[in-house]
């Protein structure tokens, strides 16, 4: 998922919240790349740091050339390698990848996380635990799909329990559902279709076709409060589909997104999120 880079402090993150009912905790808030306000994004360190809070937490993956998947954003290496390569994440080779420090960029320049690599998705999911979701963004098309089942199919801690697949790729969501049935599959959308400037803002209708289509079990769609409505979550629901939304920061959108019926909320402060919302009671 795509997101304006946070440069505040957990604190400032904090003061921008407005008390409110208290909706938020452990079971509907999704570390975004890991607790990546406070690690840097998609590395072991920010994962760990949201199961060790009690959240679950989103990854994004991608295939190397050589056939390992891996956790990335970006479909180069450039930002958050600080630059240091620019090599596409399909054209690296885990060799490569595993020389790259993720841990030395922006905010995170000469800190403790230096030295840190990209992590094998079989090192993800050592991670998983009951009750605690890990949500694995799928990057590429359905290539990835059978290297992702072979890595399910050799560890145990991952179960359809407690990881799920998300991907904005019709075709990867439709791949994934039917290898790997048993595992929830959300279809990523954008709230407004950023990419088409003037194309009307994504509706219903249009979610619940997405959905017939690939088979998925539901929607996670982008929080823009104007579009995603309580009326449009509602629909979805009432259809059998499941509503998640992205990324929100701010505690009275995500408390809103919640009394709507959004069913998680994927933020890039979970812990900043619930000690707030606690703190208001």
């Amino acid at each position: 998922m795509k997101y304006s880079r946070i440069v505040m402090s957990v604190a400032t993150c904090a003061m921008l919240f407005t008390a409110d009912a208290a909706v938020l905790g452990h079971h509907n808030l999704i570390a975004h790349r890991g607790e990546s306000f406070d690690a840097p994004e998609n590395t072991l360190p920010a994962y760990k740091t949201a199961v060790e809070r009690g959240f679950g937490f989103e990854c994004d993956i991608y295939l190397s050339k050589d056939g390992r998947v891996f956790t990335f954003h970006d479909s180069d290496l450039k930002r958050t390698s600080g630059g240091l390569s620019s090599k596409k994440c399909s054209e690296a080779t885990w060799e490569e990848l595993s020389k790259i420090d993720v841990g030395n960029w922006g905010k995170w320049k000469d800190s403790k996380f230096a030295g840190t690599r990209p992590a094998l998705l079989e090192e993800v999911l050592e991670l998983a635990r009951d009750g605690r979701k890990i949500y694995v963004e799928v990057k590429p098309g359905p290539e990835i799909v059978p290297y992702i089942k072979d890595i399910f199919e050799k560890q145990k801690r991952a179960t359809p329990e407690n990881t799920l697949f998300i991907s904005f790729n019709s075709e990867s969501c439709k791949a994934l559902k039917q290898q790997m049935p048993q595992y929830k599959v959300y279809w990523l959308t954008s709230s407004r279709h950023k990419r088409q400037p003037g194309k009307p803002a994504v509706t219903a209708s249009e979610i619940l076709a997405a959905l017939r289509e690939t088979g998925a079990d539901g929607v996670d769609c982008h929080f823009a409060p104007d579009v995603v409505t309580g009326e449009m979550i509602s629909t979805v629901r009432k259809a059998g589909y499941e509503f998640h939304v992205w990324t929100i920061d701010k505690l009275e959108e995500a408390r809103e997104a919640v009394r709507r019926g959004a069913q998680t909320v994927t933020t890039n402060c979970a812990k900043a999120l619930a000690d707030a919302d606690a703190s208001s009671k």
